[in-house]
This record gives structure tokens, sequence and C-alpha cells, in this order.
């Protein structure tokens, strides 16, 4: 069994391949299902090969756990290969920014996925919840076996562990609050600002609660669906419009964030122009913090428009950074621990079929000789004699694998055999 992990984050990929490659929520089951298919081609059996994909904004990253020929090499090829295919793209242009985990690097990541540590903000929360749904995601699919289920159960726990006993969260800065921050650069009370917010999801609460904070002059939600955006809205005190009003009301925003599961730009480049023109050119901030990008990169060009990326807003995030670290060699330690104890079990799971096969065995030979003995006291037999030839029968029976192969072996082979059967036995020597 291969258990791996592959893909890419705002560390190794820019925002426009991220954006590629990312997974919208609804096709989260699908993919799983597809990656399964994937690897088990031609295989005789039902598969047993396990997959889980997490697709946020920062990453997007395929675990699975499969039986691949050729070994973890052939597995992370193979889920390379898998990726690119599925959202049509050369191989060659997608390999270079991706990372390839085996075995016990792929838990070590996941672990400090769900912790906080390998995020664009130190510590953020978020990312926990959004593994967690993932996890759904795939299991709904049958995309969870022993492997990955068991992994991402201990994933939760370190996560939790990390959160509670270390202060990796208490020096975090969300990209909300980064957002907010770089919006003051351009506008100094953003009491005076109205905000414009695009989506109703969990990161425009995020930020809009962020901003909220402020007193905004107005808060409005643009959604799709309006009763969704209203909801918000209320929380906020603010008030909602639907997503098709877009183009006639964009003039009114003097902040506007964001983030849509929208496959295709939802703010072009006309738009805003047309938006800048009729506020006299007054500016504009805007943060777009989708993947794919709900904003088109152009509009960044515009002079009166000051337009920010997640990347954008990860490099923003620079606070509390000595206590951050002390914080992260603390978890780091923890989550070390934890990786040895789950591999002790990966490799606990590979005696599992010897033993099921020392059982299976066994089974047989009991009944053999139970057989035997039945059919003795069948004929009349004495029952002490039957029982005498019962247990001798059985325990020759057992012996005779061990004998046998400290008898053939020779010499290294023969000293460890007879260092190891008293053990096995537990004789006394």
């Amino acid at each position: 069994m291969q258990l791996l992990a592959v893909g890419l984050n705002h560390t190794t990929a820019p925002v426009s391949l991220r954006e590629k490659v990312a997974f919208p929520a609804d096709q989260i089951g699908q993919a799983v299902a597809s990656a399964r298919a994937w690897f088990s081609r031609g295989a005789s059996s039902a598969s047993s090969d396990e997959a889980a994909i997490l697709s946020t904004c920062n990453r997007t990253e395929l675990y699975a756990a499969n039986h691949i020929p050729g070994g973890v090499e052939a597995a992370i090829d193979s889920t390379a290969h898998f990726l690119a295919q599925y959202h049509s793209l050369p191989y060659a242009e997608l390999r270079p920014y991706l990372y390839t985990l085996p075995q016990e690097n792929a838990v070590r990541h996941a672990f400090r996925v769900a912790s906080g540590l390998d995020s664009m903000v130190l510590g953020e929360p978020q990312i926990l919840g959004q593994m967690k749904d993932a996890v759904r995601h795939a299991e709904a699919a049958g995309g969870l076996g022993t492997y990955l289920h068991q992994m991402f159960q201990r994933t939760f726990a370190v996560a939790k562990e990390v959160r509670t006993t270390t202060e990796i969260g208490a020096h975090s800065v969300s990209m909300a609050a980064a957002a907010v921050r770089l919006s003051q650069r351009i506008f100094d009370k953003i009491s005076q600002q109205n905000v414009l917010f695009i989506g109703a999801g969990e990161m425009i609460e995020l930020c809009a609660t962020h901003f909220a904070a402020q007193n905004p002059k107005t808060l409005t939600i643009a959604n799709r669906t309006l009763e969704r955006g209203e909801a918000l809205a209320h929380r906020f005190n603010g008030q909602a419009i639907r997503l098709a009003e877009l183009p006639d009301q964009l003039a009114k925003y003097d902040i506007v964030v964001s983030c849509t599961a929208s496959s295709l730009p939802i703010i072009g480049l006309g738009m805003v122009e047309r938006a800048i023109k009729a506020r006299r050119h007054k500016p504009m901030f805007m943060v777009d913090i989708a993947v794919p990008r709900d904003i088109e990169s152009e509009v960044g060009r515009l002079d009166d428009v000051f337009l920010y990326t997640v990347d954008d807003l990860g490099a923003a995030v620079q606070t509390g950074l000595e206590n951050r670290q002390a914080a992260v060699a603390q978890a780091e330690a923890i989550i070390e621990t934890r990786v040895q104890s789950f591999m002790h079990w990966i490799d606990s799971r590979a005696v599992v079929p010897v033993i099921q096969d020392l059982r299976e065995t066994s089974e047989a030979i009991r009944m053999a000789e139970l057989e035997r003995a039945k059919k003795l006291l069948a004929k009349g037999e004495d029952i002490d004699v039957v029982l005498d030839a019962l247990s001798k029968g059985l325990t020759a029976k057992f012996l005779h694998g061990p004998q046998q192969a400290l008898h053939n072996a020779q010499g290294d082979e023969r000293a460890r055999l007879a260092a190891l059967l008293p053990q096995l036995f537990r004789t006394k020597r």
C-alpha cells in the first residue's frame, strides 16, 4: 500500500496555475471517484484504492492510498498524471509545481496543514474546517478506506492538540484582517466608505465580520441567491443585492471584496472601467480572494484601482513572527511524535494478512483433529484415550512447521530461528 500526497499550494505555484487546478466544491465527489477509477485501471477485482481531495484558494491536494504496481514512485507519477488529465493540462506544464510526498511525509504534511503550519497565514483556523469538509466529501464518494480514514482522524486529533497546547493561533493574522489593513492604506477611515462583498461563503463572512468592526458607512452583500445574501447582510445591519445588479451598482462602492465559486471571472475590465468613470476616478480598493479569480487580472492595471489577490494578502501578513516561531517549534515536536505513532500503526497493518493466514491454518488444523476425535468417539473409543490423541495431534501439527523450518535452516538463518522460536512459543530455555 502506497500512502501519498500530491499537490500544489501558494508556495509552489502562482494563482494563475492554482485556479486551473482547483476543484469546485460540487465536483469533489465526482473527482474522488474519478481518482479511484484512475488508480485501479487494469485491476481484475474491485478496487480498494482510497482518495481524498482538498481544494482551497491556496492549495489543491490529492491524498491517496493505493496498490499501483511499481512502488511509491509509480504511484506518485500516476497521481500527478491524474491531476493533469482531469484538468486538461499538459503534464509537463503542471509537474514542476507539484510537491510529491510519500508515506510518512504525506502524513506529516496532512498534520501540518490541519494545524495551520502550512498556511499562507500561520495558524489560521479555517483550513481545519476545509479539510474536514474534504474528508466528508471523500467519505460520501466512497473514497475513504482503512488507511485514509485512520490518517484523517489522527490529523484532526493532532490539529486539536496543537491548537490547545501551543499559541500557534494566538499570533496569527487572518486573511480578513490583512484585507482590512491593506484597505486602510488607501482609505484612512473605513467608517466613511461603502463596502461591497461578493459571495456569501465562509471567507466572505469572515471578511464582513472584520470590516463591520470598522463601522463602514454602508455594507452590502451581492450574491447569486438573494435570500442567502440577505441572511448574511442582516447580521451586519447591511443590505443585499443580486449578482446580476453588479454592472449598475459597482460604482457606488469604495471597497469591494469578492470570493465566489464561479469558474469564470464575474467582474471584467470593462465593468470596472465604467464604474471608475462614473466615480469620477475616485479610488476603488478591490480584493479578490477567489480561486479561480472573480476579477480579471487586467483590472489591476487601472490607475484608480488597487487590486489585491490572495497572494498579495499573504505577503501583507508579517506580524508576531518571533512568538509564532516559538509556537511552531512546539507544534512541530507534537506533530513529529504523532507521525511516528501513525507509521507504527501502518507497520502493524502489514502483518494483518499473516495473522489472518495463521488463524485460518490453525482453524483448519483444529477442525481436522476435532473431526477425527468425533469419529473415534462414535466408534466407542474411551473418551480419555480420544482426548489424549486429540491433544497430541494438535500439538504435533502446530509444531510441525516450526520444527521443519528449524531442521532445514542452516548457519545464521538457523541461529535466528533458534532465538525466535522460544519467543513465539514462550518456552523457557
